[in-house]
């Protein structure tokens, strides 16, 4: 499925009284997901050690 597929798609899926800031984060999030997708496929991901190691610092208190 090509990206402008996708979005036809998805402009389908969301309803008529979504705003132009709703489209665009939703547009956003699968643009997010799908990029992870292909950075798993390509060996591209982070151990879950080192993920558990720095959370903490991405907590805002």
């Amino acid at each position: 499925m090509s990206n402008k597929e996708i979005v036809a798609d998805l402009l389908q899926r969301i309803p008529e009284t979504a705003s132009l800031h709703d489209i665009a984060q939703e547009i956003e999030f699968v643009a997010a997901v799908r990029q992870g997708i292909s950075e798993l496929d390509r060996g591209e991901s982070i151990p879950i050690e080192k993920v558990e190691a720095e959370l903490p610092s991405w907590v805002i208190k």
